[in-house]
């Protein structure tokens, strides 16, 4: 199939050439923040570095910059395809209300009316996840936050991020979205594995229930999962397999694990990238030949913008912050998306 695309009008309207089929197209994105606090203590968590007086020196003119430049991403996010962005997007390392509704109503970004969905978690760095969306698109219906609860002896920390479930309508059609960030692999890869272990056996049970009550639910699992698409967290606990034609009965399908073979990452340390931050999909997602919303496409979103291009660090993300110095950056991670296609009768 070729894959040419042709913008027709503002509602994101498509057509594959091959086909002669005009498609409605619906961004869904997930990105990593790099600690986007604001500059006011909270004394509830542990963010006494990321004050005007703390060792970030993270001042209301270091604070603007960073809302800045994370609108300047999102705003660019799938607008090759379609010119409204993301009508989905999923954030993570968010502190609280103050920084989304900074990021919404930046200029950059105002203009598309976005709103959100945040629950406060119990996580210690005060970091928690939310669902950024377009009401031109996407109208909740609930949400809830989900408690992960940690093993004992897996983190320093006894809690991590909450998941977030958002059930709502994408252009009429009912969806499920989870929201993740499942626990870092800081005190080791492997004492921590215990705890993504946890966190994917608590999205898996709570996908299974939405299953049970509708095989054909439409579910994406989103988030900076700390772990690969290979990881047994994720091929294995979270059930999530690569191969789309080969899926057993209820498995995710991941369409990030063809990348990550391809050595293509998210984020990188020590020389070596990693495929974090992916977005899933149930199976009833699949099917190109239905009348609703189908997976098309998935990408990484790097533009020459958001990479190092000086140093030992050339070709990595280029982080906001380079430990306690003001890099003037982006975020540590870049962020990925997938296209979705529905027909245009």
């Amino acid at each position: 199939m070729k894959k040419l695309f042709l913008l027709l009008f503002c509602f994101s309207t498509v057509t594959l050439s091959a086909q002669s089929q005009m498609y409605k197209s619906a961004i869904v994105a997930f990105y990593n923040m790099e600690n986007f606090y604001d500059t006011v203590h909270n004394s509830m968590i542990n963010d006494n570095d990321f004050l005007p007086d703390g060792k970030m020196a993270y001042t209301s003119a270091v604070y603007n910059e960073k809302v800045k430049h994370i609108a300047t991403v999102v705003s660019q996010i799938g607008t090759d395809v379609n010119p409204d962005g993301a009508a989905l997007l999923g954030c993570a390392e968010i502190e609280n209300d103050t920084v989304l509704n900074d990021l919404i109503h930046h200029p950059f970004l105002a203009s598309r009316k976005y709103q959100f969905i945040h629950y406060d978690s119990r996580d210690p760095r005060g970091i928690d996840v939310a669902l950024i969306y377009n009401p031109k698109y996407f109208k909740v219906i609930s949400s809830e936050p989900i408690f992960v609860k940690l093993p004992r002896d897996s983190k320093t920390a006894f809690y991590t991020r909450d998941i977030l479930w958002v059930k709502g309508l994408l252009n009429g059609e009912r969806i499920d979205v989870l929201v993740n960030h499942w626990p870092s692999r800081s005190g080791g890869e492997q004492r921590s594995a215990p705890a993504r272990a946890a966190a994917a056996t608590v999205a898996r049970n709570f996908i299974n229930q939405l299953l049970k009550e509708n095989p054909n639910d439409k579910i994406i699992l989103m988030g900076d999962l700390n772990d690969d698409p290979t990881n047994k967290s994720i091929a294995q606990y979270l059930d999530a397999g690569g191969d789309m034609h080969n899926l057993q009965a209820e498995q995710l399908f991941n369409p990030w694990v063809s990348f990550y073979k391809k050595g293509i990452g998210t984020l990188a340390y020590q020389n070596a990238w990693s495929l974090f931050d992916q977005i899933m999909l149930s199976q009833a997602w699949l099917d190109k030949q239905q009348n609703g919303f189908f997976f098309y496409q998935n990408h990484v979103f790097r533009k020459s913008f958001m990479v190092e291009n000086i140093g030992q660090y050339k070709g990595y993300p280029m982080r906001f912050y380079d430990g306690t110095t003001f890099h003037d950056g982006y975020s540590d991670h870049f962020p990925t998306y997938i296209v979705l296609l529905k027909k245009v009768e």
